[in-house]
This record gives structure tokens, sequence and C-alpha cells, in this order.
């Protein structure tokens, strides 16, 4: 069992991240989505139905992909790091993130 989930935090693009993480790993899922509700409108601003959180996994880690608003922005201080055996693999990845 995994212990500590890394959350990404972004603005409005939580869904779009994961959907983009996941399609670049064969090993990767989407899982749970929670929504914004009518309750709290008056402090996050979020219409109701519109993402909260995204669960996904890649090769086996789970992470958690927040849509906060911008009172901190997504930068390159969070790092994925990925080992991989064969070269050709880590060209096409590497290139494609």
């Amino acid at each position: 069992m995994q212990k500590i989930t890394p959350c990404l935090w972004f603005d409005n693009l939580a869904e779009e991240a994961a959907d983009f993480y996941t399609s670049i790993f064969k090993k990767s899922k989407i899982g749970n989505i929670t929504r914004y509700g009518k309750e709290g409108y008056e402090i996050h601003g979020r219409e109701a139905g519109t993402v909260l959180t995204v669960d996904f996994e890649i090769e086996g880690q789970r992470f958690t992909a927040l849509n906060g608003g911008p009172v901190f922005k997504f930068n390159e201080a969070i790092s994925f790091v990925w080992t991989a055996r064969r070269k050709k693999k880590w060209t096409i990845i590497g290139k494609t993130l």
C-alpha cells in the first residue's frame, strides 16, 4: 500500500493534466474524479459539477491532481522521475514530456 500520494495543484487543468500523464505511460489509469458542489461557492467560486480532484496512477504510483485555484502555481519544482531500462523508451517519453 502506498503511504504518501503526491498532490499536484492546478488552477483548473487537473483533469487535462491527468489525461496527459496517463496517455504517456502504458501502465496508467484515471481513478476517482470528485467535483465541486453548490456548497462553498462563495469561497471557491467554482461552478457546481466542475472537477475538484482527479486520482490517477502511473506505473503503480498514485497521484492526485487538484483544481485548487490560482493561489499556488504549478511549476518545474514538481518533477516526475522515471527509470527506463531501454534508451529508446526513455527517448520517446522524454520528448513527449
